[in-house]
């Protein structure tokens, strides 16, 4: 059954179902971690969900949209939420990120953004009965290094790439990235409490840029009240 939930304290609407994978924290510290410059035309948000990244991009900033998902349901549910927020620069393709080729010729995006499934596919793998949930989780459909390779080919030069993931395949993602032209410019570990491991690693990649990089953290936890510019004091 679809419901209409507040995007946290956005201001803005989300259309959800109860039996498909929802939004999470990943993608609002992504849409929070994003740079717009005034150069910036246009954002493309691989594995966009039910699109909460780019409804909170959208609303603050005049810049482009794309949102491709692969889940026809969930592709469905977004393009009602950015109809209800009234958000007409927000468009979103239902295909697989594979197909991108099929859309766009290459060099096309200033911006792409992914919150990707987080876990290979291997013998030990704990894969959800629920198929969308499986694929939403686990690199069935797509893996870390066909994302890369599909953003080296649809970002501009010097185009940035940003990407949540999980701390434990970090060293994985350094290797993709050098091998398909993106130097890391921002890495930033998110904690629960500094006494545990990092849960959540945001990156801020550049293709075809100079090397420097800068490695920040901070803590959220049951006492945070709102992600809104949630980043501003330690990227400043």
């Amino acid at each position: 059954m679809e419901v209409i939930n507040d995007l946290f304290d956005y201001d803005l609407k989300i259309i959800q179902e109860s039996n498909l994978f929802k939004f999470s924290l990943d993608s609002l510290l992504l849409a929070e971690f994003v740079t717009i410059k005034k150069s910036d035309k246009n954002l493309l948000d691989l594995c966009c969900g039910n699109a909460p990244l780019p409804l909170i991009i959208g609303k603050n900033h005049k810049i482009a949209i794309t949102g491709v998902e692969i889940n026809s349901k969930i592709s469905f549910l977004a393009t009602k939420s950015v109809k209800i927020n009234k958000l007409n620069n927000i468009n979103i393709i239902n295909d697989n990120i594979k197909n991108l080729k099929n859309y766009f010729p290459g060099n096309n995006f200033d911006i792409i953004t992914c919150n990707p499934p987080f876990f290979k596919v291997n013998n030990t793998s704990k894969i959800n009965e629920d198929k969308q949930k499986a694929i939403a989780r686990h690199e069935l459909t797509i893996t870390l290094e066909e994302i890369f390779n599909i953003a080296k080919d649809l970002i501009k030069e010097n185009g940035t790439f940003y990407l949540v993931h999980r701390p434990e395949r970090l060293e994985e993602i350094i290797v993709l990235a050098h091998k398909y032209k993106f130097h890391m410019k921002e890495m930033l570990f998110i904690y629960t409490n500094m006494k545990k491991d990092a849960v959540i690693v945001l990156l801020k990649m550049k293709k075809s840029a100079n090397i420097g990089l800068k490695v920040k953290t901070l803590i959220i936890n049951k006492d945070t009240k709102t992600y809104q510019n949630i980043f501003k004091e330690e990227r400043a």
